[in-house]
């Protein structure tokens, strides 16, 4: 793009990190991570890095704050990529940012959107720097499918009415440094740690575009394959009554995949926001 890149310069480094803040719709992706050429999947991370080929005119390597699966979306997804001596110089001048920011919005698809542009502090990772991560699944319940909302919540429909208060005291059991060996895919879990601390479980009602929604924000240091889905599948059961809220602590306790309740949905999970330091993003 104009000179901000070749491959002459390619392997030279000084520590600059060029950072950018996308959101997707999760539909039609096979999740974020690139997957190899012969599996012929669409993913986030494979329209973006053909993107930035295209304007930087040389291969990137990508970190993202975190890896979402097939139909999961993002509204604040960050990603990080390690810039050349003359990749920074042309970010900083001439509103080199400014104009990145309008081609990559050019280049990718519509399901994709670059909001911003930012300079990350010498050495930064959107994966390693994040303090922590927020999640937003949402529900609807109504005799009839949400219109506006449909690709972006669980539909149920409501034939039984939903305690939103035991739905709060059983995700009280699931606040804190925990293991969450029951809450995640099973293959995923084996040989690694399953410990993660949750900083909240907040549940609350919203209206988007006329609709009426139930939330289920989590917010934590990091999270396992499926854990918020499975999570919220485990709420829903007490939220129908079916379970005591205190299922759910013994649920944790057993560390068994088959004691938790259901797998939610995809399409009502969206990776909502990450926290880093003070200082480790700015503008260029």
């Amino acid at each position: 793009m104009d000179d901000a890149g070749s491959t002459e310069d390619e392997g030279r480094r000084d520590g600059a990190v060029l950072v950018l803040r996308l959101g997707y719709d999760g539909t039609g992706f096979s999740g974020f991570a690139a997957q190899r050429p012969e599996s012929h999947v669409r993913t986030v991370a494979g329209e973006l890095e053909v993107a930035l080929r295209t304007l930087l005119r040389r291969d990137v390597d990508i970190t993202c704050a975190g890896r979402t699966d097939a139909g999961v979306h993002a509204r604040s997804q960050y990603v990080s990529v390690p810039v050349t001596e003359r990749e920074r110089d042309w970010l900083g001048r001439q509103q080199g940012a400014r104009r990145l920011l309008r081609s990559l919005n050019a280049v990718l698809p519509d399901d994709v959107v670059v909001s911003k542009v930012l300079r990350g502090a010498p050495g930064f990772s959107a994966r390693f720097d994040a303090q922590s991560r927020t999640y937003r699944y949402r529900i609807s319940r109504g005799e009839v499918p949400p219109l506006f909302c449909a690709r972006w919540a669980w539909w149920q429909r409501a034939q039984e009415p939903l305690d939103v208060d035991a739905m709060r005291v059983a995700a009280s059991h699931l606040v804190g440094e925990q293991d969450f060996r029951s809450f995640c895919k099973t293959s995923s879990a084996e040989g690694k740690p399953t410990g993660r601390f949750v900083r909240s479980i907040t549940i609350g009602a919203e209206e988007q575009l006329g609709e009426e929604l139930l939330t289920v924000e989590v917010v934590g240091n990091a999270f396992l394959h499926n854990m918020i889905r499975i999570m919220v599948g485990t709420l829903m059961e007490v939220g129908l009554g079916r379970r005591d809220p205190s299922w759910v602590g013994q649920v944790l306790e057993a560390r068994d995949r088959t004691r938790a309740g259901g797998t939610a949905p995809a399409c009502g999970l969206t990776f909502w926001d990450v926290s880093y330091p003070d200082g480790a993003l700015d503008s260029w």
